[in-house]
């Protein structure tokens, strides 16, 4: 092990190899619509990052002066560049306004439900309403709920028997069938799920997912579906489908 270390930073171009391709990899991910992907990406990047600080240090210790210099050099620029990306990407959602909601209309032939609204303390613990609370569910059912701000939602789905497995959202607007916030959604709504019995269980999400597309003050019409992805490898399949009036998070 100790040999394998000191041959891969001995040869000087490894790492940098190795870091430029985690750049790559970052750079590829921004393009792909898989959230694992994303954050392989990313933890690649860091694992990068930390390869190269390794390696600056290996050739300062081995008095490679010039080469210590470039690999911190490359290490610094990177975290630098980085930083500046997301403050620049920040920055420019804030000032260019969303229109994504602007000509959308609200369609009067079908039914909409609007979210229920959550209570919150002081501390942003979330409170759901009594009728929700003690409510009986005899039959599949789907909630969505307000979180603490516009565009921001929780929910619960009640079940019968299922196999284990997980299930997530995707979101679409009415309109134009258009799959909304794909990468947030999916990853932020996943739910392990397992019920053997007949009975109808409750299952809930522990924290809140964002719906980008739009703005506050600017509601339209989506459909939320419920999949379900089994643990033994069998093909996801649609469970549930229900009509909500949302907002888009005010970035």
């Amino acid at each position: 092990m100790l040999n394998f270390f000191s041959g891969f930073f001995d040869d000087w171009k490894k790492p940098m190899y190795f870091w430029f391709l985690t750049i790559l990899l970052l750079i590829f991910s921004n393009y792909a619509k898989r959230p694992i992907f994303q954050d392989i990406s990313l933890f690649s990047f860091g694992l990068g990052l930390f390869v190269l600080l390794i390696s600056g240090i290996y050739q300062l210790s081995q008095r490679k002066w010039l080469k210590s210099l470039i690999s911190f050099g490359l290490f610094g620029g990177s975290i630098f560049s980085f930083i500046f990306y997301i403050l620049i990407s920040f920055f420019i959602d804030q000032i260019i306004p969303d229109t994504f909601a602007i000509n959308l209309k609200i369609p009067k032939n079908i039914k909409i439900d609007n979210p229920i609204n959550m209570d919150f303390d002081d501390n942003f613990n979330a409170k759901k309403p009594d009728s929700i609370t003690n409510k009986i569910v005899k039959n599949t059912e789907f909630q969505l709920y307000n979180s603490f701000q516009p565009g921001l939602y929780e929910f619960d789905f009640w079940t019968g028997k299922i196999e284990s497995g997980i299930i997530y959202i995707k979101a679409f607007e009415i309109t134009k069938n258009e799959q909304l916030s794909s990468k947030e959604i999916i990853r932020k709504s996943s739910i392990k799920v397992f019920n053997p019995s007949d009975s109808i269980k409750k299952f809930s999400t522990k924290d809140d997912f964002t719906i980008y597309e739009g703005d506050w003050g600017q509601p339209y019409a989506a459909r939320f579906e419920v999949w379900f992805k089994p643990e033994n490898g069998k093909e996801e399949r649609k469970l549930f489908s229900k009509n909500y009036k949302i907002e888009g998070w005010m970035r």
